[in-house]
């Protein structure tokens, strides 16, 4: 079954949360960790890699924390997923990298329509952004 995962789930919820608030305002990781009941240690580090890509921005110090680096309507989820995954969600083995190595690729009868199916997910998350999931 298709599934996000942990960290992406995590870094969609804490990126929520920082949209539905004032622009500019911080967030320390440890407080989303609390307010949404989830791991501290895989929200610190999702927010590294979405700081490190520029998706949010880290402030240091005693009231340091996390703030959107970009307006919600510029962030797409589909940019979101490979940041935190660096790869998009496929619906089945052979549309992920290296999915010839599918022992039935050549013979599979079900690959072409799911690779429609995969179109239209790519399409989805590409044309949803942050601000749609507000």
């Amino acid at each position: 079954m298709l599934q996000l995962s942990k960290k992406v789930e995590y870094g969609l919820i804490a990126l929520r949360h920082m949209a539905m608030n004032p622009r500019g305002q911080v967030f320390a990781a440890k407080e989303i960790a609390v307010k949404f009941d989830i791991s501290y240690e895989l929200l610190a580090k999702v927010l590294q890699k979405l700081t490190k890509a520029g998706v949010v921005i880290s402030t240091q110090g005693m009231h340091g924390g996390y703030s959107l680096a970009k307006k919600p309507n510029e962030l797409r989820v589909s940019s979101i997923i490979s940041v935190i995954e660096e790869e998009r969600p496929t619906i089945a083995e052979c549309y992920a990298e290296g999915g010839e190595d599918c022992s039935i690729f050549n013979a599979c009868t079900i690959r072409k329509p799911l690779g429609k199916m995969q179109h239209n997910l790519n399409l989805l998350l590409e044309n949803t952004t942050l601000e749609q999931i507000v």
